[in-house]
């Protein structure tokens, strides 16, 4: 069975050919380490859950970015890198910081309550966003 290749691929391809090593598309996520400890103590489970729910909302919303369909084109290769932020006023900052230098990404509050649990950013080459990331942790 042969799968057509969308244009989005072939122009990340292309753009990977430019440089001498291949781009990879990372989507990053920065979660509420807080969260998992008292007074919140919420389960693995529901953390987990803040990070689907922010990753599969920014996938959607920045679905017709040329970045986020290629990363979709190859299911198997999509690569996600899960990242702590301290609590509610560092991730609140960090998706300040994002907007403002036009990071396309979504900071996903948690209903009823609208409590901010997690940031997802779109699909992006690491190299454009690691400057804004580079002092979080890996989430543990």
């Amino acid at each position: 069975m042969h799968r057509r290749v969308s244009p989005a691929f072939l122009l990340v391809r292309k753009m990977a050919a430019s440089s001498a090593e291949p781009q990879f598309l990372v989507q990053y996520l920065v979660l509420r380490k807080d969260l998992s400890r008292a007074p919140f103590s919420w389960p693995a489970g529901a953390l987990v859950a803040q990070a689907c729910h922010a990753a599969t909302a920014a996938l959607h919303i920045h679905r017709d970015h040329p970045h986020t369909a290629a990363y979709l084109q190859e299911l198997g290769r999509m690569r996600k890198v899960v990242l702590e932020a301290s609590d509610e006023n560092t991730l609140k900052e960090l998706a300040e910081t994002l907007q403002q230098k036009n990071i396309d990404h979504v900071l996903w509050l948690e209903q009823p309550e609208n409590i901010a649990t997690c940031i997802a950013l779109r699909p992006y080459p690491k190299e454009e966003v690691n400057q804004y990331l580079k002092k979080l942790r890996l989430f543990k």
